[in-house]
């Protein structure tokens, strides 16, 4: 069994930073506070922070890896390992990957999100992160819906959103230049796209009764639920009867208070905190954060949003550090059900990061420790020399 020990640092224990040494055994946190003893790994941690690693429930930047231009494809397993590789080195230890199942075809099509489940299956023990499916579905898909069941029956699906993007699509069509992106997206003909958002958007009426049976499966088998980008108080009220009690990007705040009013986890983009602002003009996260009503905040699109944005809310008076923290670690573990992780405690998960926090807004991530394997490390220097095994124990072997 592994063992790695971290010598010193500011580990985050409780809701403090404490000087303190920590001991990884297995795949668990086993001693805090204690002294090396045998343990053949070591690493020094002094002058650095020790966080625990980053919880993402909602993350498509893999789709960049996808289609890193329109029209051009990369195979779904050499975009899922670089994407592994970049959402742990973004301190990323959990991380869902947000995949929207659409009445499109292409990238966001339901061929693509049953393909991208079936390469995470696959592919899950050779990821870094715990790596996780999130589906987004969008509600007039109404074709997958016997799929999307089964997929639900059978434990497939972690996290399970309801998105209606369909009003924003017909606005967008009287936009070229969006309009444009959306076509390419699906490599359709702009006739046949056209053809196509008609024939979706004459079956509305069957949305209701689709998206109530799927929460229905979705209650059944255990898996949490999100809605996406609530518009009202009565919308969020809605999905949470249906048993959504994760509140993915509020798009104002009176929503957003009608759901921290029920205890609802309250999702925001990272990204947002990060650039002072929505990339919509929607809600700005940090004033959201700053009045209580945000619990999560995800990578959204941009997979170093997250570490950045807590040393941003800290920078700015927003939150101490460690509230900012909660946000991106222990936050999203509760919202999505992962009581073994999210903090620094003995019998926990050890999804561990040390950080160089010594220039202001630019946390440099030294080490990163993942289940309790050293997955990435930037300085070799904070090695520490090997252990002597004493010779009787050599002799005994």
């Amino acid at each position: 069994m592994t063992e790695i020990f971290l010598e010193g640092g500011r580990a985050l224990i409780g809701a403090e930073l404490v000087e303190t040494s920590l001991l990884v055994s297995g795949a668990d946190i086993v001693e805090i506070d204690g002294s090396r003893g045998r343990s053949r790994l070591a690493i020094d941690a002094r002058n650095l922070l020790v966080l625990p690693g980053i919880v993402d429930l909602h993350g498509d930047a893999f789709e960049r890896q996808m289609m890193p231009r329109a029209g051009v494809d990369f195979p779904i397993d050499v975009a899922l390992a670089d994407s592994d590789r970049q959402a742990i080195s973004n301190g990323i230890t959990t991380v869902f990957h947000a995949t929207t199942c659409s009445w499109e075809p292409g990238l966001r099509s339901a061929d693509n999100a049953r393909g991208l489940m079936e390469a995470i299956e696959r592919q899950r023990p050779q990821f870094a992160a715990d790596t996780r499916f999130h589906l987004r579905h969008e509600t007039y898909n109404l074709d997958a819906e016997a799929e999307i069941s089964q997929w639900l029956a059978e434990g497939r699906v972690d996290l399970f959103a309801f998105n209606d993007h369909m009003d924003g699509t017909v606005a967008d069509m009287a936009k070229p230049r969006k309009r444009n992106r959306m076509v390419e997206r699906t490599g359709l003909s702009s006739e046949d796209f056209d053809r196509l958002v008609g024939l979706v958007v004459a079956r509305a009426g069957d949305v209701p009764a689709s998206v109530a049976r799927l929460a229905a499966t979705a209650r059944a088998t255990g898996v949490r639920m999100l809605s996406h980008d609530d518009a009202t108080p009565a919308m969020r009220q809605e999905f949470r009867e249906l048993g959504a009690l994760i509140a993915e990007f509020p798009i104002n705040e009176e929503t957003a208070r009608a759901a921290a009013s029920h205890g609802d986890a309250i999702v925001y983009g990272a990204p947002n905190v990060v650039r002072g602002g929505s990339h919509t003009g929607w809600t700005k996260a940090s004033d959201m954060i700053a009045k209580g009503l945000c619990s999560v905040l995800a990578s959204d699109y941009y997979y170093p949003a997250q570490l950045l944005a807590a040393f941003r809310l800290a920078a700015d008076g927003v939150l101490p550090l460690t509230e900012a923290w909660d946000l991106v670690s222990a936050g999203p573990a509760r919202a999505t059900g992962l009581t073994d992780r999210g903090v620094l405690a003995e019998g926990r998960r050890a999804d561990i990061l040390l950080v160089d926090d010594s220039v202001a807004l630019r946390p440099r991530l030294i080490a990163v420790i993942s289940g309790g394997k050293l997955v990435h490390l930037t300085d070799a220097t904070r090695l520490l020399a090997a252990v002597a095994t004493p010779r009787e124990a050599v002799a005994a072997a």
